[in-house]
């Protein structure tokens, strides 16, 4: 079996996604997918890896993995070059499995367990599917998208939504409710009202459900080290889950130290790229959760091994989510076939909302737990409506 053409697809509308087919001999086409910046991911992925893959036998994972990872700019990063490796190597995931019927979960090893529990990302309806991936500026506040508005709802009415959750099972979410203080003051403090506006949602869920929900608390790295220690200490009377990416990801020992100064467990970081960044914050006991996007840091391939490299730790892992249909997926594939997945991010605004405009299946949610996909591959491809967009563009290179 050989690689006869690599296409990649992209909207408009949708203009973050970018999609993968890897097309073979045979017939089998394998599907994957990235996020952000889809331009110059396509361009990396047409002018400098489609001459190192086609032709090459797609089963050759591992081998594949290592040539387009075999480059100066492509190590340890999340930039283009390791998205367009993630995607590709998704794909060849994807293939694999329709190669020999089986779903990826069960070619990474088979199920370790029969459902997954999940957490709610409250994200809103229109959060990252357009260009605007600026923090804040593209939460739509006070836009009616829909029934799951999420991230209004934790500024505004974090009890109500957070009792909604719990009545569709659903008992642990995620917020960011400093961001707004953190583009204010360019990370560098926080003042005493800041601090009260951005503890209320915290203080509402605690007094409408108590304990019965979990509050993961996602910082997206906006806030300097000293700044970072005094807003956790201001919710550990709140007893959330875990602090999320407080700092930028560039220094195991300033995380260290953050990691020191709570009691709170630490998550850390889609924004790291491959295993080799993770080994470092593990040495240095500057995580205890390992939080990977495998649309960025390098696929299946190398999410599993990241995901080995915790266990060794003694660490969970917690593949990320709050990106395109495909990518949520593929992680809920992993996350079955790894023994040491705490919970699976999920975005209801999007599992029951846009990635529905896309794709043809979505794996089933009930209760607060994700069940398996069983259908060979990730069992999921692009509906073909989107191939008959008017603001589709198509890029093919070929044998």
């Amino acid at each position: 079996m050989k690689i006869t053409k690599i296409e990649t697809l992209r909207t408009e509308e949708f203009s973050n996604v970018l999609w993968v087919r890897v097309h073979t001999d045979a017939g089998v086409v394998g599907l994957g997918e990235t996020f952000y910046g889809a331009g110059a991911v396509e361009a990396h992925l047409h002018d400098t890896l489609a001459g190192r893959l086609l032709g090459r036998n797609p089963l050759h994972i591992e081998a594949l993995h290592r040539e387009m990872t075999n480059l100066p700019m492509a190590q340890s990063s999340t930039g283009a070059e390791s998205r367009a490796t993630s995607a590709v190597d998704i794909a060849l995931w994807d293939l694999f499995g329709k190669v020999c019927g089986q779903p990826v979960h069960q070619m990474l090893g088979g199920l370790c367990r029969e459902k997954q529990r999940i957490y709610n990302t409250c994200a809103g309806t229109r959060y990252v599917r357009s260009a605007n991936i600026k923090p804040v500026s593209n939460w739509s506040l006070g836009e009616d998208g829909g029934p799951f508005e999420d991230l209004d709802g934790f500024m505004t009415r974090a009890d109500t939504l957070a009792e909604s959750l719990l009545e569709s099972g659903i008992s642990a979410m995620k917020i960011w409710p400093f961001d707004p203080a953190a583009i204010e003051n360019h990370g560098l403090h926080i003042t005493a009202e800041q601090m009260r506006t951005a503890v209320a949602p915290f203080e509402k869920i605690r007094k409408a459900v108590g304990d019965r929900m979990e509050i993961m608390v996602e910082f997206h790295s906006l806030w300097n080290l000293p700044t970072a220690k005094q807003i956790a200490r201001a919710l550990e009377p709140y007893e959330p889950t875990w602090f999320e990416d407080p700092i930028r990801m560039n220094s195991p020992q300033a995380l260290a130290e953050y990691a020191r100064s709570t009691d709170v467990w630490v998550c850390a970081s889609e924004t790291l790229g491959s295993r080799w960044p993770y080994k470092e914050m593990l040495e240095r006991d500057a995580t205890h959760v390992a939080m990977v996007d495998l649309c960025w840091t390098g696929g299946l391939t190398e999410g599993r091994k990241i995901a080995a490299l915790a266990e060794t730790w003694h660490r969970p892992f917690a593949p990320h989510d709050c990106i395109g249909p495909v990518g949520f997926v593929a992680a809920v594939h992993a996350s079955f076939s790894q023994p040491n997945t705490l919970i699976q991010e999920s975005v209801r605004a999007f599992y029951r909302g846009w990635y529905l405009e896309l794709v043809t299946e979505m794996p089933r949610i009930e209760g607060g737990y994700v069940y398996p996909m069983e259908a060979p591959g990730l069992g999921v491809d692009l509906l073909p409506a989107v191939f008959e967009r008017t603001d589709l563009s198509v890029r093919s290179s070929s044998l």
